[in-house]
């Protein structure tokens, strides 16, 4: 029989699952109709980095690769390398998260807003290396700024509604514990 603990993490790997799953299928309805003139949040990169920075253990790193993956295919971005730049981003943030612990949110809120900054930075260096067409800088820098805006609202959505918080130091050991026997 697998245990309560493992059980748990697996229902909140699957239920982003289908929360990225949700917001892909919503980016792909046709809503809109003409072109838009301001470009939406990134939903999926706030929710994962919401995910990492609160629970860690809920996130699988195959499970990000795989989804950005799947968005960089069907979005039409150059596959692998925004799926790449993500995952460094949110592994580098992950190991972070127990320093993170006692810091206020903002303290948080600025760590993903720079994390996800590098992660453009870096995006555009390459792409304009290999001279692949990109999208314009303003569009780039809005989309990032409208993802960083939303982040707040994406953890009060995900502490409130899923009870994703953030892993308290006790719970940390009893972990530790129970994963060294």
């Amino acid at each position: 029989m697998i245990d309560r603990l493992t059980l748990h993490r697996w229902l909140y790997a699957l239920l982003l699952l289908a929360l990225c799953s949700l917001v892909i299928f919503a980016r792909l309805l046709p809503l809109e109709p003409g072109p838009s003139r301001f470009p939406g949040p990134d939903v999926i990169l706030a929710l994962s980095a919401a995910w990492v920075m609160r629970r860690p253990d809920y996130v699988p790193v195959l499970l990000i690769a795989m989804v950005l993956l799947l968005t960089d295919m069907l979005f039409q971005r150059p596959p692998g390398l925004h799926t790449a730049l993500v995952v460094l981003a949110f592994e580098f943030l992950r190991r972070r998260e127990t320093h993170m612990r006692d810091l206020p949110f903002a303290a948080e809120w600025a760590m993903v807003a720079v994390a996800l900054s590098a992660v453009l930075v870096v995006e555009r260096m390459v792409l304009g290396l290999f001279f692949i067409d990109r999208v314009g800088v303003g569009l780039s820098v809005m989309r990032l700024l409208m993802t960083v805006a939303i982040y707040p609202l994406v953890v009060l959505l995900s502490a409130s509604l899923f009870g994703v918080r953030r892993i308290t130091a006790a719970e940390a050991e009893a972990m530790r514990r129970q994963a060294a026997t």
